[in-house]
């Protein structure tokens, strides 16, 4: 019998939702209804957890992901921890109390790279250095006060605290911990902390070469084998391949240049996050050698990093072909898909109904263990 160790996760867009990024006419303001539809497709469509975007034109993530908790029966929010925004043992507890209310769907999404413009912008002057410095410490501290019934006695360089809590999670040892980048920096963090560490699309062989890299990473915290991997990504599927990239083309239809109209700033905020972030960097490396069709791969493109910064390799093709792919990831070690598309219930309900059966045999109804 197969392992039943795949798990996929889809993207709430609380910053909007467009049927042509290029496009501002065309895009679909956050709203209760917008957001209803997706959370409605994704907890009904056999996906185990759902990101909660974080930035300063989405809407509260925390809030809305104790929102949707309550309003659903299967799905997990995954929900940003950001390094220096949350004291640690208050963090610790809000996690915690969630976890039990919701009967143990939570994951939780470790994020320090941000943009240093945003960070300065929200009134966190430190640098990523910083940061990853404080996400170490913070997950430590939260570690400690779930697994202890006794004051933690912990000094750290940027925290020290000697506190005792309740209520431990209901998942044990704790919730999931997700994190996804592509600095040294990330990729420490990920190997000491991370239950699943998630690229962002990449040629499969790269993403292969990498899950060997951070095995050896993982192993000098005695967690080679215990850390997971997956890869965050974009689909654009259809009946016909023909219908696929006719699809995903009038995404990006008229645009040109690099102007992400997921941050405020547009092309403004592309320097920013440049000097700041290296997973971006590499998706905006793979956009200019893609050539003049934008792919990487016969079924991987690059187009829509030219409007969206983050992860923005798309999947596009039939579901027998998008499965295919997601199958290469698989074949290089990835277990588990954190997804989103134009529009994101319509690809939400696509993916679920064409897509997943071609891995019924393989995917779980636990979300990943955390160790």
């Amino acid at each position: 019998m197969a392992k039943r160790d795949i798990t996929f996760g889809w993207f709430l867009p609380t910053n909007g939702d467009s049927t042509c990024l290029s496009d501002p006419a065309q895009r679909i303001a956050p709203s209760r209804p917008m957001m209803d539809e997706i959370v409605e497709a994704v907890d009904n469509g056999g996906y185990t957890y759902m990101l909660m975007p974080v930035n300063a034109i989405c809407w509260e993530a925390t809030v809305l992901a104790s929102w949707y908790a309550a309003r659903t029966r299967n799905v997990a929010p995954l929900i940003a921890l950001r390094s220096g925004y949350v004291n640690p043992v208050l963090a610790a507890k809000m996690f915690a109390t969630l976890d039990q209310m919701s009967g143990g769907r939570l994951c939780i999404n470790l994020i320090a790279g941000i943009n240093d413009d945003d960070s300065i912008a929200d009134g966190i002057a430190d640098s990523k250095e910083v940061r990853y410095e404080k996400m170490d410490e913070e997950v430590t501290i939260m570690k400690k006060l779930w697994a202890s019934n006794e004051p933690i006695g912990f000094k750290g360089k940027h925290y020290s605290c000697n506190q005792v809590i309740e209520p431990k999670p209901l998942q044990q040892p704790h919730p999931p911990f997700f994190l996804g980048g592509g600095s040294p920096q990330a990729a420490e963090i990920s190997a000491k902390h991370s239950s699943v560490h998630l690229f962002w699309g990449d040629k499969p062989k790269v993403i292969e070469q990498r899950i060997g890299d951070m095995r050896k990473l993982a192993a000098r915290y005695g967690r080679e084998t215990a850390l997971q991997f997956g890869m965050r990504l974009q689909i654009v599927c259809a009946d016909t391949e023909p219908e696929a990239w006719e699809l995903a083309n009038a995404l990006v239809k008229g645009t040109s240049g690099v102007n992400p109209f997921n941050m405020r700033g547009g092309a403004t905020a592309v320097e920013g996050i440049r000097r700041t972030s290296e997973a971006n960097r590499r998706v905006w490396q793979l956009l200019e050698e893609s050539g003049d069709d934008l792919k990487i791969h016969p079924h991987l493109w690059t187009g829509i990093s030219k409007v969206r910064a983050g992860a923005g390799i798309a999947v596009v093709g039939n579901p027998e072909q998008v499965a295919n792919t997601l199958k290469e990831f698989v074949d290089a070690g990835c277990t588990s898909f954190c997804l989103s598309g134009y529009t994101h219930a319509a690809t939400a309900r696509t993916f679920s109904q064409k897509v997943m059966p071609y891995f019924a045999d393989r995917i779980s109804d636990k979300l990943p263990q955390a160790a």
